[in-house]
């Protein structure tokens, strides 16, 4: 079992000595951004690639050291904080955030974990698309954040959660295997869909490195409406009025 410092080491020469973060003010990793609690991490690790990443599972584990993923630090739960004991290892996904492919054929966008959720609405917008999951940390959150969690957002009623709109996902298991599974196939029934258990599982089963995502047209039209009403009781029958 590798000790601590040659974890370390190993990690340095896997994704540069500048992306292994041991000394510092740290704290936009190790407290979760209400500021409820703080963690001390073993260090903070920023890999570039899958590879990187696969690599620094791999030694994690070899070492018996935990991981915590991590992508826009924006959730609510406090998921993507260490603990205290300073013995675990924060991976931040934030350095890989590429647009990886537009496929406007297919009504599709491939993307790093660490892409911002925004860039993601932006670069489809400007290609005439939506991309319809929006929140309110969309500025900062990441793709794979949102996966991970399995985001719902303001339009999840019409479009569902994040998970409605993921096709395929490209993983790094626990044991530092890379599962590429980036199909843009709405129907593809070629046995256990792996997807399903990585989005939600918050990084518990494996590392979300990129994801293929559902795209659709831009609206033709928008409207907006707004329903005053006395009391909480009064909204509850007007939904039930709307219903029936």
């Amino acid at each position: 079992m590798l000790s601590f410092e040659s974890l370390l080491q190993a990690l340095r020469a896997t994704v540069g000595v500048a992306n292994v973060l041991t000394d510092g003010d740290l704290c936009a990793w190790e407290q979760d951004w209400r500021k409820r609690e703080r963690g001390k991490a073993l260090a903070v690790v920023r890999p570039a690639s899958t590879l990187e990443v696969a690599e620094v599972v791999k030694a994690c584990a070899l070492a018996g050291v935990s991981i915590v993923p991590q992508g826009g630090n924006t959730g609510m739960v406090v998921g993507s904080t260490p603990d205290a004991s300073g013995t675990q290892v924060v991976l931040s996904l934030q350095r890989m955030n590429q647009v990886r492919v537009l496929d406007e054929a297919n009504l599709t966008i491939t993307v790093e974990a660490g892409c911002v959720l925004q860039t993601v609405q932006d670069t489809c917008e400007k290609a005439g698309f939506l991309f319809p999951l929006s929140l309110a940390s969309e500025g900062t959150c990441t793709i794979g954040g949102n996966l991970g969690t399995n985001a719902g957002g303001t339009q999840v009623v019409r479009y569902g959660n994040t998970r409605e709109l993921c096709l395929g996902l490209e993983v790094v298991t626990a044991q530092g295997d890379i599962w590429n599974g980036l199909s843009g196939l709405r129907k593809d029934n070629t046995g256990y869909d792996l997807r399903h258990l990585f989005i939600g599982s918050e990084g518990t089963l494996g590392v979300i490195t990129a994801a293929t995502m559902r795209l659709y047209p831009m609206p033709a039209a928008q409207l907006t409406s707004f329903a005053a009403l006395p009391s909480l009781e009064a909204a509850g029958f007007a939904g039930l009025a709307h219903r029936f």
